[in-house]
């Protein structure tokens, strides 16, 4: 599964294009972490990218042992 999540996030970030979704993650040892860890930024618009965003953040987020949470936020990457 895990090889799944990225290879499917190597996929979905080599386009670029319209309204983009960005994929975060927390830490267990930083206190408020908010980890970059993908941007959807697919030519086939905003739709496409918020729901392939939303799809890693569950695959992320299934895989077994996984205590960090996931979430998209709209736009790209920010501190």
């Amino acid at each position: 599964m895990r090889i799944l999540a990225i290879a499917l996030l190597a996929l979905l970030t080599a386009c670029s294009g319209s309204e983009s979704y960005t994929l975060y993650r927390d830490s267990l040892m930083i206190q408020n972490a908010r980890i970059h860890v993908a941007t959807f930024d697919s030519a086939d618009g905003e739709k496409v990218n918020q729901e392939n965003c939303f799809l890693a953040a569950k695959l992320f987020q299934q895989q077994d042992g996984v205590q960090t949470k996931f979430w998209c936020e709209k736009g790209n990457f920010k501190k």
